[in-house]
């Protein structure tokens, strides 16, 4: 059992008020409406004494009772019961088994002697089925046995409305519209008086306790269960709460929500109606009455009168967060919502769930303060401001008043423990992430991203980058100089880029890089730079720092220039001239800008297609002047020079060729003369000079390229004259020209062949070319009867289509007139309208003209 202070004990009637120094006067029954306490004793007395409930400064709570008058009913017996019923100013007093209607104020008797006779005891309906605002109704047990009844109770008179029969002697009950509640000699139950239902609840034995039976609610009734325990029960005979664990002997019980206080021999307890747990015990001895009216909680001695004043539920809650007991104020948190208005509910209860969360995070139950801090609306700065220096200085926080929690900061709430303290920040790390990007950040962005960057740089958290490449809201000045003091100075840079400081950015990252400051955080930083300078478009920084990057690397350096966004290279924003020159002292990058230029952006300039060219010779020269032998590296510059020889139109052939002059390039000196569409020289070049037939055969194809079959014959006929040249007797070359024949016979006119190819040859040697030769031959002939029936026929179709125009034979004579002029017609011709109608060709051409003014002037039709 955790104790709580729910209630305290107030005396309300000292004995001397009531009893003076007659010992032998005791208290049987109260009632208490409003102001009004009545008290009836066993000398057949009613006292009637008004309350005044008294706050002092301290907040202490005391009641003055004031005595208004006594009423003697003379009949020498104990008042057994009082209830008031206000509406109609009437106290109902059961004496001597009859219930007689006072007036509240003098306590008369009403004048005209209403009362009703037999009744054991009796309850009002406090949820009642008339309607009528000016009538009670009351239940009585009845003296008659196992009969129960019901009364409407007016002002002046009384009427009986029904009696139903019980199936034992009944010996307390409670009202709630038709249902009675009633505990019987064994059992208890829910009897329907309209419908006559009964249903069981739980056996119960009179005999050796007394029975309660009290309404707690719409519906609800509390009872006395056996084992000591406190049940609920609905009307439909069920239970809705867990039952309360009470004393053996409980004489009285009440309800004060969310508590059920009971009363026994020696101790009032407060349960919780929301736990069950027992939350306190007042002692109070020789109490043998518990009443609640209308909230009061009433207790009396045979000779005293006392009342339990319930503290604020916002004391109590707070008494419990303040003993760290988290769930129990939560509990009695939530139950408080139906005693307090809504908006002020709202505001209290957000309070406790954030005062909460901070009992539990002191606790390092992060997962359960963090569901309470968001429950409760927290503002994330009460959680940031206890790290120390994690809050920007510029940030206008205060700390809530009254207090959240009762720390000053993380190094008090940790005592100092690392181990703790490095926790406490993780949990902080994870928070922040999770809410920067909710409502809850709404207002404060800067401070929470600012706090998330300095925790992340003083953990060296992976998530710090992460946190300044995406949208942020960090405070420069504050992270900067947070940045800096942890040596985090690439994550600087990134800030300053943030920030639209791509200078400072540039300079932090220099330095690295040439290891004036140290950070290890990339490996690659060069390369970082470079990216960043490519696609940077503050021009002044690309070339304040194109030195720097070529001189560290000429090969990577150069991707500032060539790598940059398609759309600022189409506008030119740098010009290429500009690069070019600047590049004069680097020439593995020069030639990589320019194959850029020329190969990938394919910019159809003289001067650079000239210029490539001229650096590969340069190169190759270069590279020859070192070793005689052809390495990969020279292999690679001759591809490329020939690639670019072969398929650019734009560079100066002439003057290429002179540089070529004496470089031993025959094959590159071939591709010149072929250009300038000297193919005999090409081939002399090649076939002579090189030897190598198949550069000569794959010459002609790619100079024939996109060019008619009558082109690549002649190149090909040349090549074949230049294997057959008379004045060679060359055997290899009467090899490759018979390969030539035989592998390209596509290629070749066979009769221009045949008077070229020297008598000697046997048929046998060229059989492969002449059966090609008669294959295209046929071949060609066929295509060409196809071609020609194909033209036959459509020809055909033509003639069909004419003679069908022509039809039926059109007279004209000088008796025909124009259908337009209504003249003959003079000369033969005319127009004919399809409908057969004929016209003059002058009238035809106005008609049409007038069609179109028509048309475009809907006016018209309405001239005559």
């Amino acid at each position: 059992t955790m104790s709580v202070k729910a209630f305290k004990l107030v005396s309300a009637v000292e004995r001397e008020m009531l009893m003076g120094d007659k010992n032998y006067i005791n208290i049987e029954c109260i009632e208490c409406c409003g102001k009004n306490l009545y008290i009836g004793t066993n000398d057949c007395f009613i006292y009637h004494f008004l309350l005044d409930e008294k706050i002092s400064t301290a907040g202490k709570i005391t009641f003055a009772a004031t005595k208004q008058l006594h009423k003697y009913l003379g009949l020498k017996k104990p008042v057994s019961e009082l209830k008031a019923a206000s509406a109609l100013t009437r106290l109902l007093v059961l004496c001597d088994n009859t219930i007689t209607l006072v007036n509240m104020m003098n306590l008369e008797p009403v004048p005209t002697g209403a009362r009703i006779k037999g009744a054991v005891t009796f309850a009002l309906n406090e949820n009642p089925v008339s309607g009528d605002p000016f009538c009670v109704e009351v239940c009585i047990i009845s003296v008659k046995r196992r009969t129960i009844q019901m009364f409407m109770v007016f002002e002046d008179r009384v009427q009986i409305v029904k009696e139903v029969f019980t199936p034992e002697q009944p010996c307390a009950v409670a009202v709630d519209g038709y249902y009675l509640c009633l505990a019987l000699t064994t059992q208890y139950i829910i009897l329907n008086y309209n419908t006559g239902v009964s249903q069981d609840l739980f056996p119960y034995c009179s005999d050796e306790k007394r029975p309660i039976v009290k309404r707690i609610g719409r519906q609800e009734f509390l009872l006395a269960g056996p084992g000591g325990l406190g049940m609920f029960a609905t009307v439909d005979g069920i239970s809705q709460r867990a039952p309360v664990h009470w004393s053996e002997n409980v004489i009285g019980a009440a309800l004060c929500f969310p508590y059920v206080v009971a009363l026994d021999d020696e101790f009032i307890t407060v349960h919780s109606m929301l736990d069950q747990q027992q939350k306190q015990t007042l002692p109070f001895k020789e109490g043998h009455i518990l009443q609640d009216f209308e909230g009061k909680v009433i207790v009396a001695t045979n000779k005293g009168v006392y009342i339990l004043v319930p503290l604020p539920l916002e004391k109590q809650i707070q008494d419990l967060l303040a003993s760290h007991r988290v769930e129990e104020a939560l509990v009695l948190a939530k139950g408080a919502r139906r005693n307090i208005p809504k908006e002020k509910f709202q505001v209290m209860y957000k309070r406790i769930l954030q005062q909460a969360g901070f009992i539990q995070f002191a606790q390092l139950q992060f997962l359960e303060a963090k569901e309470l801090f968001r429950s409760g609306q927290l503002d994330v700065r009460e959680l940031i401001s206890l790290y120390p220096f994690l809050l920007p200085t510029s940030s206008s926080f205060i700390r809530s008043h009254p207090p959240l929690h009762e720390y000053a900061d993380l190094n008090q709430l940790t005592q100092g423990d690392q181990e703790k303290m490095t926790k406490c920040k993780r949990f902080l790390m994870s928070y922040l992430n999770e809410v920067r990007s909710t409502e809850v950040a709404n207002g404060y962005k800067e401070d929470i991203d600012t706090a998330l960057l300095k925790l992340y740089a003083e953990a060296n958290h992976e998530s710090l980058l992460d946190l300044l490449v995406s949208e942020n809201f960090c405070l420069l000045t504050d992270s900067a100089a947070w940045l800096e003091k942890h040596k985090k100075y690439f994550a600087l840079g990134l800030l300053y880029h943030y920030n639209g400081q791509d200078a400072a950015a540039l300079q932090l990252w220099v330095k690295i890089v040439d290891g004036d400051i140290q950070d290890s955080t990339r490996s690659d930083l060069y390369e970082y730079i470079v990216d960043f300078l490519t696609f940077c478009s503050d021009q002044d920084l690309v070339w304040k720092y194109s030195e720097w990057v070529l001189q560290k690397n000429e090969e990577v350096g150069v991707q500032i220039f060539t790598k940059r966004p398609l759309e600022e290279q189409e506008k030119n924003n740098i010009n290429p001239d500009d690069i070019i020159n600047c590049l004069n002292k680097y020439s593995k990058a020069r030639v990589k800008y320019l194959e850029h230029l020329v190969l990938e952006r394919k910019i159809e300039k003289e001067k650079y297609h000239t210029h490539l060219a001229v650096l590969y010779l340069e190169a190759i020269l270069q590279l020859k002047s070192v070793t005689t032998d052809n390495c990969t590296e020279t292999t690679e510059l001759l591809f490329k020079l020939r690639s670019l020889l072969q398929k650019s139109d734009l560079y100066r052939i002439h003057f290429i060729l002179d540089k070529i002059q004496g470089m031993d390039l025959h094959m590159e000196s071939a591709i010149l003369y072929g250009k300038l569409e000297e193919h005999e020289k090409a081939l002399h070049i090649l076939v002579h000079e090189l030897k190598d037939f198949h550069a000569a055969e794959e010459y002609c194809i790619w100079n024939s390229e996109n060019r008619d079959m009558q082109y690549r014959r002649r190149l090909f006929h040349m090549l074949l004259s230049v294997y057959l040249n008379p004045g060679t007797s060359d055997c290899a070359l009467v090899v490759a020209a018979v390969d030539l024949l035989n592998n390209h016979a596509a290629e070749f006119d066979a009769a221009l062949v045949l008077q070229l190819v020297p008598d000697s040859w046997s048929v046998q040697l060229l059989s492969p070319f002449l059966a090609g030769a008669v294959r295209q031959s046929l071949h060609t002939k066929r295509m060409t009867q196809a071609a020609l029936g194909l033209a036959q026929a459509e020809n055909l179709i033509y003639k069909h289509e004419k003679v069908k125009q022509k039809g039926t034979p059109i007279l004209l004579s000088d008796k025909k007139v124009c259908q337009v002029c209504q003249n003959p017609f003079c000369e033969p011709v005319f127009v004919r309208y399809p409908n057969g109608g004929m016209v003059h060709t002058h009238c035809a051409a106005n008609r049409h003209l007038n069609s179109n003014v028509t048309h475009h002037s809907p006016s018209s039709s309405n001239q005559t």
